[in-house]
């Protein structure tokens, strides 16, 4: 669905140094983004401090807000190896506004685009969705 919105510059950047976990972004473990205030671009809203948790990161969403997030994922694997995967998560909460829900839902590709080396999607539309050790983890193992 083409909504007309487009990614800031700095998302893909970001999104490399993030990926490839170089300079100011070594230990980063997550990004979101949002839409400006015009909501015609898609730009960066907050980079996670460094070392921060999973929860860290659930507790920066909004219960009303929309959001996209790109999360690295630590997982230990059946057979003991410490490893970690990119998880891009659209978070499109039901309380948020129809129009809010309508332009992220129409807007996620556009984005999902601009980060090459995404693997693993999540819609999520409540924190339940979001929970690690019910849908995070098992899903990242399956990739691990």
């Amino acid at each position: 669905m083409a909504t007309g919105v487009v990614c800031d510059d700095a998302v893909a950047h970001t999104f490399e140094d993030f990926k490839l976990q170089r300079g100011d972004f070594k230990g980063v473990t997550y990004i979101t983004y949002k839409l400006n205030d015009k909501k015609d671009k898609i730009i960066v809203d907050m980079i996670g401090e460094k070392g921060a948790s999973y929860d860290d990161f659930i507790g920066s969403l909004g219960e009303e807000e929309c959001r996209y997030a790109v999360v690295d994922a630590p997982v230990t694997t059946d057979d003991g190896r410490e490893t970690s995967k990119l998880i891009f998560i659209s978070f499109i909460p039901d309380t948020a506004k129809i129009k809010m829900k309508m332009v992220y839902a129409g807007s996620k590709e556009t984005l999902k685009s601009a980060l090459v080396g995404i693997g693993i999607v999540i819609n999520a539309n409540d924190f339940g969705d979001l929970d690690y050790e019910s849908c995070i983890k098992p899903l990242v193992l399956k990739f691990a």
